[in-house]
């Protein structure tokens, strides 16, 4: 390296950039234990500009220049290179297209750097040159000033957090303001601070913190999957909950009866809200934030999971004039993200759209939003006798719960408005069976459903490290997979990278079955058909079930096989 930092300073020296004198004087000046960089010397005393050096320093190698200060940054480039990557390599990453990330460097003999770089990412690396001080200020701004997580904020923290008897006794600030730096509570608002952020920075739906007899165990759902973080101590249990209940404006004298709220958090210049839920157990007070983030709820329909031939169906239903869509599903299978999708698809000036939900979620604009309260004596039901009188052209139902409800949904669509909901049925043709059972009368229902999907939630397939991999054949018999389609088929799954932090998925995406409501399934309804006749029914009309949606997205690559075996495990004939 000190040989490199001697060519850069001859070449400076042969380009004209300084006089050998000047160099001989700045090098003079520097500490006798030679350890003082003379480039950066001779920056620092203004005899050379930087910029001119990367001028020659790119003009010599033939490498690009970047400018980080006015170049628009990949957020995708920055997760795949760390804080801590780019500041032990002194890199800054710029894009990232297939498999070759464009990160910019500062020194363009320092290829050893380059080359570990790509062996710790498993990526091809391109090199554009930037000064230093433009890179340790990208960091900076990009990045922050530092990569807390929940263990460097314990390890830093925990030594200056009060005992015990005095987090009992005083517990946290009541203020919600996180600018108070009391020497007792500082700590706990920033340890609190950091396990949103981090679960933020990590794409967590939710934040789960249970007291269990020894430990205060945290844990992030991502994707689907909750990932045990670094615990905090059994002791600040209750400093933790009375924090997260102070700033989600909940009572912390009742530690007896589930309470629910709502917190508003600014995370990245982003404004996000956070579902707070506490429920009493055991060994202290359950918390669970669900993290509300309307950037990744305002999808189109595409990016919902659907292939084109189903896109085209479910845009024609939900354009229908009347009648009632259902989408069905277990909670977390996305069934409110598909609701919100189909209001962003049909939402225009000349529609008015009002929504009765519990509660509002997500504000969306050009749309009426009636939140249930119950307390008040604002239920389902109430509320849709009341926004009847609006004069709707749409009403989107959060869920239907009770025969009531039913009903006055069914009534509304009737009488010529179209009725988006949800249900809780494992598959589409069986909401048709729960809502007779709920006392609908089977002619209402026959009349009214227009179609009714149902809807899973798969780990989509990391699109940074996709290889191809032998399928286990039981799992393909168990799909219903043939011998003959087995052959001359490659399948795909993540190997595990930096970006999708090795596990193989980033993301997830949809997979689907669209039950439509024709002349002849009507008349089976009407009879008092089964569950299980409807869906024979449904197949030799052309629905293609969960499983055989969810095998069309493996064999592009989407997914894997194992995924859609395990979330369709019971949706195989």
């Amino acid at each position: 390296m000190v040989a490199a930092k001697d060519y850069i300073v001859q070449l400076i020296i042969e380009k004209g950039l300084v006089s050998s004198d000047i160099v001989e004087s700045v090098r003079k000046g520097l500490p006798e234990d030679g350890q003082g960089d003379l480039v950066e010397a001779l920056t620092v005393t203004g005899n050379v500009e930087r910029y001119r050096i990367t001028e020659m320093l790119a003009e010599e190698f033939m490498m690009p220049v970047v400018d980080l200060e006015k170049v628009l940054i990949a957020p995708v480039a920055l997760e795949v290179v760390s804080r801590e990557l780019a500041a032990r390599y002194n890199v800054f990453p710029v894009e990232i297209r297939e498999n070759v990330l464009y990160v910019a460097i500062s020194d363009p003999l320092d290829m050893d750097g380059v080359d570990s770089l790509s062996h710790v990412l498993k990526k091809t690396i391109e090199p554009m040159l930037a000064s230093s001080d433009e890179i340790a200020h990208a960091i900076i701004r990009y990045y922050g000033t530092g990569e807390e997580t929940v263990e460097t904020v314990l390890h830093n923290f925990v030594p200056e957090l009060v005992p015990e008897d005095q987090l009992v006794k005083n517990g946290p600030s009541a203020s919600t303001d996180d600018e108070r730096d009391d020497n007792s509570d500082a700590p706990i608002i920033r340890l609190v601070q950091i396990i949103i952020n981090e679960a933020f920075k990590r794409r967590a739906s939710d934040i789960h913190l249970e007291p269990l007899e020894k430990r205060f165990r945290v844990r992030y759902r991502i994707d689907g999957v909750l990932h045990e973080v670094e615990n905090p101590p059994k002791r600040l249990q209750l400093a933790i909950i009375s924090r997260i209940k102070i700033m989600s404006n909940m009572s912390i004298a009742e530690k007896r009866n589930p309470q629910d709220g709502r917190i508003q958090i600014g995370i990245g210049g982003k404004s996000i809200d956070l579902r707070v839920s506490s429920l009493p157990a055991a060994h202290g007070e359950s918390i669970v934030m669900r993290i509300l983030d309307k950037e990744s709820l305002m999808l189109g329909l595409p990016e919902l999971g659907f292939l084109n031939d189903d896109q085209e169906t479910f845009e024609r239903l939900i354009t229908l004039p009347d009648g009632i869509i259902l989408v069905t599903g277990p909670t977390g299978s996305g069934k409110t993200t598909t609701l919100y999708g189909c209001l962003n698809f049909i939402n225009q000036p000349d529609r008015k759209i009002i929504t009765v939900e519990d509660p509002v979620e997500y504000q969306l604009t050009g749309i009426n939003q009636v939140p249930v309260r119950p307390d008040v004596g604002m239920t389902f039901s109430s509320a849709l006798r009341a926004i009847l009188r609006q004069a709707p052209n749409i009403i989107m139902i959060g869920e239907i719960r009770d025969k009531e409800t039913a009903e006055i949904a069914i009534h509304a669509s009737l009488t010529g408005h179209m009725v988006f909901s949800t249900l809780h049925t494992n598959d589409a043709p069986s909401a048709v069976t729960r809502l007779i059972d709920i006392g609908v009368k089977p002619f209402l229902v026959s009349t009214s459903l227009r179609a009714i999907m149902a809807q899973r939630l798969i780990r989509r397939n990391c699109v940074q490290c996709l290889e191809p991999y032998e399928v286990d054949h039981l799992a393909l018999r168990a799909l219903q997979v043939s011998e003959k389609n087995l052959e001359n088929t490659t399948y795909m799954k993540g190997a595990g990278c930096a970006y999708c932090a090795d596990t193989g998925y980033r993301g997830r995406v949809g997979i689907f079955e669209i039950f439509q409501i024709n002349e002849e399934i009507q008349r089976m309804i009407y009879s008092g058909a089964t569950a299980y006749q409807l869906r024979r029914k449904g197949r030799e009309s052309g629905m293609r079930t969960m499983s055989e949606d969810g095998l069309r997205k493996a064999l592009s690559g989407t997914t894997t096989v194992e995924e859609v075996l395990t979330s369709t495990v019971g949706d195989v004939d």
